[in-house]
């Protein structure tokens, strides 16, 4: 029997472990992600297009649930509350986020301290910030009874209990869970700025103001496009915020796309429409995460 030489059997085991063993241990993961996510993208696309209720049904019958969704007033009063929660949730952190990257970029003393509080949000789940939230805004025992307790009788704040105004403690809630993480990103993208420009600026005589308004902030350009990408991804997503914070009342004055979806395709059997407006939202995704991928990869390519 003719042996391996050494040489040989090193060459083979190096071939496992720098070609098999990675596969072998990524094989499970790409198994699951194929058969749990994207076959049931397919299978909710197959359903969209069928007069699935409470059972799904396979006939396919063309455009009848998108034709009914777009024809129902709560689908657009939820897409109504996603554009007025998408807009105020992500300029409003983009901002704080940025003022607070700039405050602590100023190296102060206590700015691992200030970090942390800052970032502590990020570290609970949005149904634990949802549930506090709703307790805090509760007329009955949150700011407004601590305010008239405290002898302010005409104050009140009932947005929580008010149709017209329960999509805005959404926003107030998201802001707080999503501002730290925001200025995580900026604070990032500071320190990752040749100190020699602003140097040569402050030499030049540019104040502080001008060198972050007219060569700091400008340069944060991809950090600000990451982060709209990011918070984008989330307003569109933010189901359990809604679910724990209003439960998508007043009546449905706070829905959103995300418990739209749940509504019809889980509360009230209208599993076809549920999915019609599940594969918009994921629509919606798509048209959010692609551009970012391609500046991504065109930056790389360009680098």
């Amino acid at each position: 029997m003719k042996l391996q030489s050494p040489g040989n059997f090193r060459n083979t085991t190096s071939y496992i472990s720098d070609r098999l063993l990675p596969k072998l241990v990524l094989a499970p993961t790409f198994v699951s992600t194929i058969l749990f996510v994207y076959s049931f993208i397919l299978w909710t696309a197959w359903i969209s297009f069928t007069k699935s209720k409470m059972l799904p049904r396979y006939e396919l019958e063309g455009l009848v649930q998108y034709i009914k969704l777009f024809a129902n007033d709560r689908w657009w009063v939820a897409s109504k509350n996603l554009l007025i929660f998408g807009s105020l949730f992500i300029t409003i952190c983009t901002i704080l986020g940025l003022l607070l990257a700039i405050f602590l970029d100023q190296k102060i003393r206590i700015e691992g301290a200030l970090r942390t509080i800052f970032l502590y949000p990020m570290a609970l789940s949005f149904i634990v910030t949802g549930t506090v939230w709703k307790w805090i805004l509760n007329p009955s025992h949150g700011v407004e009874k601590l305010m008239q307790d405290m002898g302010f009788s005409s104050f009140h704040f009932d947005w929580l209990v008010n149709s017209d105004m329960a999509i805005y403690t959404v926003v107030i809630a998201g802001v707080w869970q999503s501002t730290g993480f925001v200025m995580a990103l900026f604070l990032a993208g500071l320190r990752g700025i040749d100190d020699s420009i602003i140097k040569a600026a402050q030499i030049d005589g540019a104040s502080l103001p001008r060198i972050y308004t007219r060569i700091i902030i400008p340069s944060l350009r991809p950090v600000f496009f990451s982060t709209v990408m990011i918070l984008s991804h989330i307003a569109i997503k933010s189901f359990d915020l809604v679910v724990a914070l209003t439960g998508g009342g007043p009546g449905y004055s706070s829905d959103v796309p995300a418990t739209f979806m749940y509504s019809f395709a889980f509360t009230r059997g209208r599993l076809g429409m549920g999915a019609a407006s599940s594969m918009v939202m994921f629509g919606a995704v798509l048209a959010i995460i692609i551009p970012y991928l391609y500046s991504e990869l065109r930056s790389r390519d360009n680098g």
